[in-house]
């Protein structure tokens, strides 16, 4: 988009630092929106993915060229520019606390909710996975508190990176049968994605401001949410299907912002005077656009 030069991204989706955004507040509506727009941009970049490796595996190497380059615009253009908008990235201290938070959430609270009540419908793995995943979230929660007083009191380390048992994606239909477990995996995976993505500007944020040992704890805490967390929970969504099924996901969400969703947030933002949240929407929603129309001509080159 024309607000945010492309930015080459590594394989594992590293970031630069989300430019600064402007001093004036913007409404409390263009902030929601502009969190709805990372979190479905997060995912689009993590489901593009997994989508290319199926390609690649079907031999379509075009078509998972296609998904890759769109899920680097994706997170390095727009999710990098709303982030910029938004305000999301802060001192090192205060990224902390915000995943500190979020952790929090996630393991008290979300996870545990989730496997209650997968065990209750019958769906056992996916309850497994979801305890599982509370106690991981657990332990980043308490890395990311010990690197908060390192950083706030100059006292203690920063704790190495977390390995990822990093999970892979073949295609195939969903191994859950409850519609309760199918909508909190939905949640959880846009959850996942959005915390890759963050963890990843904090990062770049970390290295900027010379803590390199940040920046790795804030990378190998993304890798896993993105390759063991984000990726497990695909395989009990049936997220991966065939190219062709992955194709038509891809064109109905890109058209779905393209001419629905990011043209409403744009009205908002205009509304309020937020006209620099409603010129990245319009931008967006054009690049989407476009996206859409090469996800469409891969399509019909299928046959």
């Amino acid at each position: 988009m024309p607000a945010a030069p492309a930015l080459a991204v590594p394989a594992e989706g590293a970031v630069s630092p989300a430019p600064h955004t402007a001093a004036r507040p913007l409404h409390a509506q263009t902030l929601a929106d502009l969190n709805t727009t990372m979190t479905g941009e997060a995912y689009a970049y993590a489901a593009y993915g997994l989508f290319a490796a199926e390609a690649d595996r079907q031999g379509l190497t075009a078509v998972a060229k296609l998904f890759r380059s769109t899920a680097r615009t994706e997170l390095n253009e727009h999710l990098r520019e709303a982030a910029a908008l938004a305000g999301t990235v802060g001192s090192n201290a205060d990224n902390l606390r915000q995943a500190i938070s979020g952790e929090t959430y996630e393991h008290q609270v979300m996870y545990r909710r989730f496997a209650e009540q997968a065990r209750a419908d019958g769906d056992l793995e996916a309850a497994e996975l979801f305890s599982e995943i509370a106690e991981d979230e657990g332990r980043h929660r308490d890395a990311f508190r010990a690197a908060l007083r390192a950083v706030t009191t100059g006292h203690g380390a920063i704790p190495a990176p977390p390995e990822a048992d990093v999970v892979q994606v073949p295609a195939g239909p969903p191994k859950v049968k409850a519609a309760r477990t199918k909508a909190n995996l939905d949640t959880a995976l846009h959850g996942e994605a959005l915390a890759h993505a963050k963890y990843m500007l904090f990062a770049a944020h970390a290295r900027q401001t010379g803590n390199i040992a940040l920046a790795r704890l804030w990378e190998g805490t993304a890798k896993v949410e993105l390759h063991e967390h984000f990726a497990a929970e695909a395989v009990l969504a049936g997220l991966v299907r065939t190219t062709r099924v992955n194709l038509r996901t891809a064109i109905a969400g890109e058209r779905n912002e393209a001419t629905t969703v990011y043209p409403r947030f744009a009205r908002r933002a205009a509304a309020v005077g937020d006209t620099s949240a409603a010129r990245y929407w319009r931008d967006t929603a054009a690049d989407e656009a476009g996206h859409a129309a090469a996800f469409q001509k891969a399509l019909d080159q299928l046959g």
